[in-house]
C-alpha cells in the first residue's frame, strides 16, 4: 500500500465543501481541517504508484474551491496505531 499526504490550500469560503468532496474520492481515507499555512491534509491509500496520478492531480486539484497542493509519499510507516493492529491479529 502506498500512503501520500496532500497538503492542500483552498478557498476559505469553501473549506467545509471541498473537505467533504475529497473525502468521497475512491483512494481518500481521511481528510483533516488544519490550522496553519493550509487548510486541508488528506491521506491518501492506493495499490499502485500510477493511480496516485488518478486520484490527486485527476481528482482533488480538479474540486472546486482547491487552488493549490503539495504531495508527500511515505517511505516508512512508524505508528503505535499499526503495531496494535498488527498484534490483535495474532502476528
Amino acid at each position: 500500500m502506498i500512503t501520500a499526504i496532500v497538503m492542500i490550500k483552498a478557498d476559505v469560503d469553501r473549506i467545509p465543501e471541498v473537505a467533504e468532496a475529497i473525502a468521497e474520492i475512491d483512494g481518500v481515507s481521511e481528510v483533516y481541517s488544519v490550522t496553519g499555512g493550509i487548510d486541508l491534509i488528506a491521506i491518501v491509500r492506493v495499490r499502485k504508484h500510477e493511480e496516485l496520478a488518478e486520484v490527486i492531480p485527476g481528482r482533488v486539484n480538479k474540486i472546486p474551491g482547491v487552488s493549490s497542493s503539495d504531495t508527500h509519499i511515505a517511505f516508512h510507516a512508524y505508528s503505535q496505531h499499526d503495531l496494535e493492529s498488527a498484534f490483535s491479529l495474532g502476528l
